[in-house]
């Protein structure tokens, strides 16, 4: 049995995705384990190029097991066009990308509380990218959020109970929605596309993996300084 992780050091972007293309072919899962669609890692494969937002970089490697797990948020909507555009290479992307019951959705609303949070605080924002990663983890860690799992059972109406929440949060802020009904179209055909793909119990499948003697590759995204400690 044998787990290595890759990690950055700093805040990011400094080469993580192609590290892990070059070390994949020594391991049989690739399983990213934390992080949010941001900018994401870009990989050159058969003289194209490719960006992975949540998608880990063991993808290309043909013979390779590809787990999104539950440390990582996920947005439907982004997904679709990630894996859209992977299949134009002629990967079979479904058979070799599993997707953890327990990944957080980043929800439409959580891009409106993003960006309303942001304009909120004048001359001290963060900066942040407005996709909604941060307010998907502060409902991670109050246990408000919704997980791919959710999308399984009764996922209409705690999407709306969730959905509800967020919204009295932008009302007390007077922050226009009129945007969402657009952002909802484009995230529930993301939905749609998620669903074609297995979702697992990644915890059992990666610790029956290491019994079994499989050696994994832990992909991280973020740098240490984007840590919720250290950041």
């Amino acid at each position: 049995m044998k787990v290595d992780v890759l990690l950055g050091l700093q805040w990011g972007d400094e080469g993580k995705g192609k590290i892990v293309d070059v070390l994949t072919p020594d391991y049989e899962i690739v399983a990213r384990f934390q992080g949010g669609p941001n900018a994401g890692h870009t990989l050159e494969f058969e003289g194209k190029k490719y960006v992975l937002r949540s998608v880990p970089s063991g993808i290309f490697q043909g013979n390779k097991l590809n787990v999104i797990g539950n440390g990582v948020v996920l947005d439907p909507a982004l997904f679709k066009g990630e894996i859209e555009a992977l299949e134009k290479s002629g990967h079979d992307l479904k058979s070799r990308l599993y997707i953890s019951k327990k990944a957080h959705l980043i929800l439409p609303t959580h891009r409106l509380l993003d960006a309303c949070y942001e304009a909120s605080k004048g001359d001290s924002k963060i900066g942040t990218t407005g996709k909604g990663i941060g307010p998907t983890y502060t409902d991670k860690v109050s246990r408000n959020g919704l997980r791919v799992g959710d999308i399984l059972h009764n996922f209409e109406e705690k999407y709306n109970a969730a959905k509800a929440k967020h919204l009295r949060i932008l009302n007390q802020y007077n922050y226009d929605t009129n945007a969402l009904s657009d952002i909802e179209k484009e995230w529930f055909e993301g939905v749609k596309k998620l669903k074609e793909f297995t979702f697992i119990d990644s915890e059992h499948f990666i610790n029956n993996a290491t019994k079994s003697g499989k050696k994994i590759l832990a992909e991280g995204a973020q740098g240490t300084m984007l840590d919720i400690d250290f950041g």
